[in-house]
């Protein structure tokens, strides 16, 4: 996992339905369509991040801000401004553990692994060999709370899928990916992060037909995401 970090419809799969509200929506969509640059989305993500402070309290609107860190440090991080990535994430971090602090839930816990995972991916080695196996301790943890946590699901599959050989094991993250597909309650940016690292897996065991499949499956949820279309060209 510490390397990791440094790093359906066709097929009978349900449809996502969001668990999301409506107006943190605008966020998630820029960050992952990519056609807007990080200076465009602060806007956005400004403006959601008020209105998770006016329209929700306590653990709720902690939860909710530690998305909006998130998001906007995923931002940065497409455009390789690590520092200001860096602090993006260590205030969703901060804002995950204030919510945990009131209560023990998945959806805090989920927050936290994923804000740590892209914290040890724009910081330090140490940083990353410090923190990085909390990743996959955190994601469990919700799963612990709540099984059908889809992005807690795959953090830990992640591992399987993107870690450099020898620690990876394709057929596993698959297996554990299509796991997460069917079992759990899959928002858009779920279905479209099983669907690229399935594609991915498969690229890497040179099964180019099927990592084209899986890779236009994930195109038909974000369709103007540059890394799956960087992949795509590849094969």
């Amino acid at each position: 996992m510490i390397l990791l970090a440094l790093f359906m419809l066709s097929f009978g799969v349900p449809a996502s339905g969001e668990t999301l509200p409506e107006w943190f929506l605008p966020l998630r969509e820029a960050v992952y369509e990519q056609e807007l640059t990080a200076a465009e989305i602060e806007p956005i993500y400004r403006d959601i991040s008020a209105k998770a402070r006016a329209s929700l309290s306590g653990e709720a609107q902690y939860i909710m801000l530690s998305r909006c860190e998130y998001m906007m440090g995923r931002a940065y991080r497409y455009e390789e401004r690590k520092d200001e990535a860096a602090a993006r994430f260590g205030e969703g971090m901060a804002f995950a553990q204030k919510a945990l602090d009131i209560r023990k839930s998945a959806e805090a816990w989920q927050m936290l692994a994923e804000n740590l995972s892209q914290s040890c991916a724009v910081r330090s080695t140490s940083f990353a060999i410090a923190n990085g196996l909390n990743v996959e301790k955190y994601a469990k943890n919700a799963l612990a709370i709540d099984g059908r946590n889809a992005a807690a699901g795959i953090i830990v599959a992640s591992r399987w899928v993107y870690a450099p050989a020898p620690f990876y094991n394709h057929n596993r993250g698959i297996e554990m990916m299509s796991a997460v597909l069917n079992e759990s309650d899959n928002d858009k940016d779920d279905l479209f992060n099983i669907y690229s690292a399935i594609g991915y897996a498969y690229m890497q065991q040179k099964k180019n037909a099927e990592a084209k499949t899986w890779l236009l499956k994930s195109l038909e949820v974000y369709p103007t995401h540059k890394y799956v279309q960087s992949l795509i060209e590849k094969l």
